[in-house]
């Protein structure tokens, strides 16, 4: 047995005894509005790259409405202190974001963004941003290289949404950790829960920290970046993108009509990122991706997108979305799909050039490698039965694990691998391009300890310690527990326990000793 599974068991161990001693209420963190308002001093500062990342960087970053001017500076970094001597100023494009009339928005502010062009390849770039005289630090990043033989990474992140702040700083800081010469982050869509809140999206940019504005944001809108703007829209079901995202964000404007900055590409020297948005507008997209992909003269193509078109997790399937992409992922052979939405883990694939499973040739060669993860704190079952049904082999699973990935690119060679949220390394496989353009697939999960599900991981939900379980139905004979909560009520520890019997339903709440308070 492999020592990082005796300590699995050793600690699940532990938690259960302590779970038997003690009722755990968990206490989330209570922000106040003027928490997340904007100041005079730039806040929220992030960059991303434009279409060809060797030499184009784009700044975005928020003031209040006071600042009416801003600018951004930009030099070639050196070891030497003063390395500004030789930085170029840019005045910013300055828009305002008048969200008072939007629930859980409710803000006026000033969003400034600048764009630098023509930058020199695989070079060390400082920039700071401010009003001429209130200024952010110094931050540094690194232009793409134009060689193709060069090897690079990058960060791939599911959905944060949930608990942004407390949970998804530690896996988005310890994926900076692991790799910190990542090239950029993809984010596959929900990096919030509610699409306008601006406590969250604050939450989102502060667990990001420094990250967001040394190592460039590429996102997808998710189902949660839309919502209705005010209750007419609600009655009329209209849903609509985050007014947070287009000012925040400075993505490419290489996209169909109208779906600017929700769906676009980038070009590395031998890899095309597409970006689509499944939230809307999927035949436009499926013609415009038909072109750009027939036209795509690099050797890896990755796409990323949030709904999957192979679900991980139980109850969900985006059959009409599968049936209308999959087969132009086909037709040019994508090599990598990297989605979101499921809060559940799942990586499998198709075979080459082809629907139907073969299982011969999948022994050695591989169509499209698909992949669903999940960040943040919020979690779902997987589906058990894996995608045999949906003519795909799921190789790879996990339920209740926060992850992120990290992919490396040299010449003929893909490396994937997925990390837990402490740094452990749960996931990996390699894709080998042959001289047809079919890819050699290496299986690595051999070497890998056993999967993660919500019976071998700490408890998800609330559970009642086996001692008081057994109490309590020896009170309630014929009842099994359905549902468990913990709270607190005046400072004491409440649990709210919904039993069940085959025609009969009761309510309970019990003291942190099993003593049934109430009963309904």
């Amino acid at each position: 047995m492999k020592k990082s599974t005796i300590l699995l068991a050793l600690f699940l161990f532990t938690s259960n005894l302590m779970l038997a001693q003690e009722i755990r209420v968990y206490k989330e963190p209570k922000f106040g509005f003027d928490w997340s308002q904007p100041s005079i001093y730039p806040d929220r500062i992030v960059i991303s790259f434009g279409e060809d990342p060797s030499q184009e960087i784009r700044i975005n970053w928020r003031t209040n409405t006071e600042i009416k001017e801003a600018y951004a500076e930009l030099a070639l970094a050196t070891a030497a202190p003063k390395f500004w001597r030789n930085a170029t100023t840019q005045k910013a494009e300055t828009e305002i974001l008048d969200s008072r009339n939007v629930a859980q928005a409710e803000t006026v502010a000033h969003y400034h963004q600048a764009s630098f062009s023509g930058l020199e390849p695989n070079t060390v770039y400082a920039y700071r941003v401010g009003d001429g005289e209130r200024w952010s630090e110094w931050f540094q990043f690194r232009t793409a290289s134009q060689k193709a033989s060069d090897r690079f990474s990058f960060l791939y992140v599911g959905d944060a949404q949930n608990y942004v702040l407390e949970l998804w700083s530690r896996l988005i800081r310890e994926g900076f950790k692991k790799a910190p010469e990542a090239e950029f982050i993809i984010h596959a869509g929900d990096l919030i829960n509610y699409a306008h809140r601006e406590q969250e999206w604050h939450e989102w940019f502060t667990a990001g920290g420094f990250i967001h504005s040394m190592v460039p944001t590429m996102a997808v809108p998710g189902n949660h970046e839309y919502n209705y703007l005010n209750q007419a829209d609600r009655e009329k079901r209209q849903r609509s993108l985050s007014v947070q995202w287009r000012p925040q964000f400075n993505l490419p404007l290489n996209g169909p009509k109208g779906l600017e900055e929700t769906v676009y590409y980038m070009d590395y020297p031998h890899a095309k990122f597409i970006f689509l948005d499944s939230n809307r507008d999927q035949e436009i997209q499926a013609q415009w991706l038909e072109e750009v992909l027939a036209n795509n003269t690099k050797k890896w193509v990755i796409v990323t997108y949030h709904h999957p078109l192979f679900s991980a997790s139980a109850g969900r399937d985006n059959e009409a979305l599968r049936k209308l992409w999959k087969p132009i992922f086909d037709k040019y052979q994508v090599d990598l799909a990297l989605q979101g939405h499921d809060h559940s883990y799942g990586r499998g694939r198709v075979a080459p050039g082809e629907n139907v499973m073969d299982g011969l040739n999948m022994q050695d060669a591989t169509g499209t490698v698909y992949v669903v993860s999940v960040s943040g704190g919020k979690m779902y079952n997987i589906k058990p039965d894996g995608w045999d049904e949906w003519g795909a082999v799921r190789d790879r699973a996990a339920e209740n694990t926060q992850l992120f990935q990290v992919v490396s690119i040299e010449d003929n060679k893909l490396e994937f691998e997925s990390y837990t949220a402490i740094g452990e390394l749960y996931d990996k496989f390699d894709l080998v391009k042959n001289e047809d353009g079919i890819n050699q697939f290496i299986e690595h999960k051999e070497n890998l300890d056993p999967e993660f599900r919500f019976d071998n991981t700490i408890p998800y939900v609330d559970q009642l310690p086996g001692w008081m379980e057994e109490n309590l139905l020896k009170q309630y004979p014929g009842y099994n527990v359905e549902q468990v909560r913990f709270y607190e009520e005046e400072g004491n520890p409440r649990i709210r326990v919904t039993l069940k019997s085959s025609d009969q339903v009761k309510n309970l709440i019990l003291d942190q000793e099993g003593r049934v308070i109430s009963e309904d």
